[in-house]
């Protein structure tokens, strides 16, 4: 019951917010909860993550598939200073994803932050929570930096 009682909260503040990820994806979990699908929630929980990133992968490279990018833009990304960003962009957020993927696994009990914090940079900041493991990854840089501090 409990559970239940938090997708429907969930549901709520995404509305409030006008978030139709959060709206969405809790409206989903409560449906599989409702009709006793329960049994499938581990293999979501265990492959979501690995299919939201496929699926964000695949728009994000719909412009080559569909010819939008040509050779000659792939050369102009690099002879500006603004390309050379992109590419230590890329490589930081991708270290940053496996950092947060090791906290995770680490410390679950992070989660509950993580998403209370994006659900928060939703309402407050219009953000978009499409990014649990590179804020799980910052929460980890966060977490290592208070600690350096703490310490001295």
């Amino acid at each position: 019951m409990y559970g239940e009682l938090v997708l429907v909260a969930l549901i709520v503040i995404g509305l409030i917010g006008r978030s139709s990820i959060i709206t969405t994806a809790a409206c989903i979990l409560l449906i599989i909860k409702l009709t006793h699908l329960d049994r499938y929630l581990p293999a979501i929980e265990r492959r979501g993550i690995e299919l939201g990133l496929l699926f964000l992968t695949l728009a994000v490279l719909v412009p080559f598939a569909s010819g939008r990018v040509q050779p000659k833009d792939l050369v102009a990304a690099f002879t500006g200073w603004t390309g050379w960003v992109a590419l230590a962009g890329g490589a930081i957020g991708a270290f940053l994803n496996s950092r947060g993927l090791d906290t995770l696994r680490a410390d679950p009990q992070l989660i509950v932050g993580i998403v209370l914090g994006s659900i928060a940079g939703v309402l407050l900041l219009r953000g978009i929570p499409v990014g649990p493991l590179m804020a799980a990854g910052i929460s980890a840089m966060l977490i290592k930096l208070v600690q350096l501090f703490m310490d001295k």
